[in-house]
């Protein structure tokens, strides 16, 4: 039973490591198909994983008789078995490397699925989303470092496509229960979500993991390149702001778990509720055709413009779709909603994620996914009571929350330090 790869065996299974690739491990010599199986884990682990849920709920409350509040509750718990997960690679960093584990979330992850059909009531639904929580996070997190470990050095918008994953999973689902909802079960919904993972878990089986880090001494690089050249005054000043930019980043990204989770649990049933329900699965395949490409597009832009100005564009931009979902009854204004959702909420952890490694601290980027998670178990608690009275004032809420978070990253742009200001995204963290 295989731990690693063999690329990060010996120096004759991997190409030739240069000065500035000893920061991380050799890059793939098969790039694209390196993305294309992490983009496969990522149909699984958020995808399918977490959001096929979304467009079953219309249908669970109408054929299973799950009411707003205890819809809440399982997408709770789903969001707390993730959060658990999270937690279990930021405390044993080394599982992104364990095949077995991998291979055996993505197991644990479809026959969750495929359980759900046979489950009865919100304990058990919830039980099994939390399972699934657990399981998304650990296939999400390994493919991630997949994608940082052999994608290093390659082009920002190859990492951006291997995320693409997340949105062609929403698509998927969204069109499998366009295509059932008018003929078949919720619990067929579920079968046919189970299938989808278990097809696309065949596809990243092989996926080449994380190497072990590099023995090698000295590798380690500053947290801040200017912090070696810096006058300890400036230094100190530098330090300052980057810790007044760390708390506004963590306040935001956190807000933002909260915020996307509503939209995210929540739309198509607040569209089916607004009385054009039959186009709720449609508006789901427009937010995962916008999320697919969104990665690529936003690291892109952020390698020429401010990274903290752009979070601040992309979360406002979300507010405003999230609002538009919430108060707009027509099928065009929903479409534009989810299409203005679904650009954004990838983008938003793109960006905060490249502004969270530049910034001059260790545990950054592990302090914003913790928050992010603890979010995104926040958002449906938060709306629970209010969806007893329907689903589109959550998704009010959400925009509510969406733009504090907004204000929160123009706080963070005013104080993050120019050298952070400009950078891409490789690995943002879900």
């Amino acid at each position: 039973m295989e731990a690693t790869e063999p690329a990060g065996s010996g120096a004759a299974a991997r190409p030739a490591v240069s000065v500035g690739e000893r920061l991380g491990p050799a890059v793939s010599p098969r790039p694209g198909l390196t993305a294309a199986q992490a983009c496969a884990a990522m149909v699984v682990s958020i995808g399918v994983g977490r959001f096929a849920y979304t467009p079953m709920l219309p249908l669970m409350a109408e054929q299973a008789g799950l009411d707003p509040a205890g819809g809440a509750l399982v997408a709770t718990a789903n969001y707390a078995g993730y959060f658990a997960g999270a937690l279990m690679g930021i405390v044993f960093p080394q599982l992104v490397r364990f095949r077995a584990g991998f291979r055996w979330a993505m197991v644990v992850l479809t026959a969750t699925l495929a359980a759900m059909p046979l489950a009865q009531g919100v304990l058990a639904w919830s039980t099994l989303r939390c399972l699934c929580g657990v399981a998304s996070a650990a296939v999400f997190m390994t493919a991630a470092a997949s994608l940082l470990a052999h994608l290093h050095g390659r082009t920002a918008h190859l990492s951006g496509w291997g995320y693409a994953g997340v949105g062609l999973g929403i698509t998927l689902t969204g069109l499998t229960v366009l295509v059932l909802r008018q003929t078949a079960s919720w619990q067929a919904g579920w079968e046919a979500s189970a299938l989808l993972a278990a097809i696309t878990s065949a596809l990243a089986w092989t996926m080449p993991l994380e190497p072990p880090p590099a023995t090698a001494s000295g590798t380690a690089a500053p947290a801040m390149n200017g912090d070696r050249v810096a006058a300890p005054a400036a230094r100190a000043k530098k330090r300052l702001a980057g810790k007044g930019a760390a708390v506004s980043l963590t306040i935001s990204y956190t807000l933002e778990g909260a915020g996307y989770v509503i939209a995210g649990t929540f739309l198509v049933a607040a569209i089916a509720q607004a009385g054009v329900g039959s186009i709720g699965p449609g508006a789901w395949v427009i937010v995962g055709l916008a999320a697919a490409p969104s990665c690529a597009v936003w690291t892109w832009a952020a390698r020429r413009l401010p990274g903290a100005l752009l979070l601040a564009a992309a979360l406002a931009i979300q507010s405003v779709g999230l609002a538009l979902a919430a108060l707009a009854g027509g099928p065009v204004s929903v479409l534009i909603a989810a299409l203005l959702f679904g650009g954004t909420f990838m983008g938003t952890v793109a960006l905060t994620m490249s502004l969270g490694r530049q910034l001059p601290f260790r545990r950054a980027v592990a302090v914003l996914t913790a928050g992010y998670a603890l979010g995104q178990i926040i958002g449906p608690l938060i709306v629970r009571a209010v969806v007893a009275h329907g689903y589109r004032p959550a998704l009010l809420v959400g925009a509510a929350v969406v733009l504090v978070a907004t204000l929160a990253a123009l706080a963070c742009a005013r104080l993050t330090p120019k050298a952070a200001s400009r950078g891409g995204a490789n690995v943002p963290a879900f």
